[in-house]
């Protein structure tokens, strides 16, 4: 058994990827202790199994640069000070860091002082989704400081992790060691993910539901959809588009279907869905969509909306960017140029045309999609978990191997 701390400026359990993580290392006989922000009405401290929640009171807000700087400068002297007093009450073997923002990784300088090893979970490429995120150009003077912080993030790291091959290509083309970062994907969770527990929906040959669900944000491509919903309304009479989610988008999209007379046809949910509430939803629908706008930030990154449609074998609309076509190529989802309404118009024409080419997508999707597979993915994260706890000494190494082959058997 190890002890290990997770840092998140994000919060629990809101996060998929740290769910499954925080998930293997339990499984794997670890204590793990979680520090993140504390969304409104949630407890300052929570224990949930072997899990200790220490919820700073940050409330993250979708707003301006300046906003953000200051959630992620007030988080980081937080997370730092938390993360020393228990680490001087529980040493710690690991302490592990999520972005974003990367230098968050620095909160664990006490603990790396006092011996812990680092992991740093990078979920994305910071420079390029600031750039994306503000109009900026890769040569701004900030996202030039943030390529520095990410250099100097990834070296004070004992091992780093990712999300994609296209993610690791780029912190090794800015300079750092290839060797010192792994890739375990955005999988999906087959404990939570099972299309069988939802029955599927009988229509008639006319109606056809698309589903869309996460954060209702521009660079998600959500008015691109309603957009094309709209172009094909009288080709397909029943075709309807249901949002799962909330964001700052949604008032002007909520504006654009009744521009288009969409009232009828577009519906959102009043919210964020839990999960067990909104996988029937995606059950019912006969495709998702997943019009991310191409750039270069998510050019090399995978959504986890895109995971979910794949283990609920719902057929996949899909922006097409490098990090998907590098993954799953041509064959596995129905691609269409990014931001062009027209052609995604054709892509979901096809779909509703074709029952048998829906079914084709998502066969072939399931068969390249099984080594991203969580069952597959977790081992690639706890291999990097073991390592740590090797390097930090002989008596964590050998509780840490001997718990996960207990939890093995």
């Amino acid at each position: 058994m190890a002890r290990i701390c997770v840092i998140r400026a994000w919060y629990f359990p809101v996060d998929e990827r740290i769910n499954r993580e925080i998930d293997a290392l339990v499984r794997a006989g670890h204590e793990v202790d979680l520090i993140c922000a504390r969304m409104p009405g949630q407890p300052r401290f929570e224990q949930v199994g072997r899990v200790a929640v220490h919820r700073l009171p940050i409330t993250r807000r979708r707003a301006g640069l300046l906003r953000y700087f200051f959630e992620f400068v007030t988080f980081q002297l937080a997370a730092t000070a938390l993360a020393a007093v228990l680490h001087l009450r529980r040493r710690y073997d690991v302490v592990q860091v999520n972005s974003l923002p990367d230098w968050l990784v620095f909160a664990a300088v006490i603990p790396r002082v006092l011996g812990a090893r680092v992991l740093l979970d990078l979920h994305e490429c910071m420079p390029e989704y600031a750039a994306t995120k503000y109009g900026l150009s890769l040569r701004h003077p900030i996202t030039r400081a943030l390529v520095w912080l990410e250099r100097a993030s990834i070296a004070f790291a004992d091992r780093v992790t990712t999300c994609t091959d296209q993610m690791r290509d780029l912190f090794v083309e800015r300079g750092a060691p290839m060797e010192k970062i792994g890739v375990v994907l955005n999988s999906f969770d087959e404990d939570r993910l099972a299309p069988e527990r939802y029955p599927s929906v009988k229509r008639t040959d006319d109606d056809f539901v698309l589903v869309c669900h996460g954060t209702i944000d521009p660079n998600f491509g959500i008015d691109v959809v309603i957009r094309a919903v709209a172009l094909l309304k009288n080709t397909i009479p029943g075709l309807r588009l249901r949002i799962y989610g909330e964001g700052p988008q949604r008032p002007s999209l909520e504006a654009l279907v009744a521009k288009l007379g969409l009232e009828e046809r577009v519906w959102f949910s009043k919210g964020f869905l839990p999960i067990d509430e909104l996988l029937p939803c995606i059950a019912a629908a006969d495709a998702g969509v997943v019009a991310i706008r191409r750039d270069a930030f998510r050019d090399r990154t995978h959504c986890n909306k895109m995971y979910d449609l794949i283990a609920m074998r719902k057929p996949v609309i899909i922006s097409r960017t490098r990090a998907v076509e590098a993954y799953f190529g041509d064959e596995c989802f129905s691609l269409f140029e990014s931001g062009n309404e027209r052609d995604l118009a054709r892509a979901i024409s096809e779909l509703h045309g074709d029952p048998e080419l829906r079914e084709q997508l998502v066969r072939r999707a399931t068969e390249v999609s099984e080594p991203y597979r969580w069952v597959h993915q977790r081992e690639r994260y706890l291999d990097v978990v073991r390592s740590l706890l090797q390097d930090a000494g002989p008596e964590s190494g050998r509780r840490s191997i001997v718990h996960s082959r207990v939890e093995e058997r």
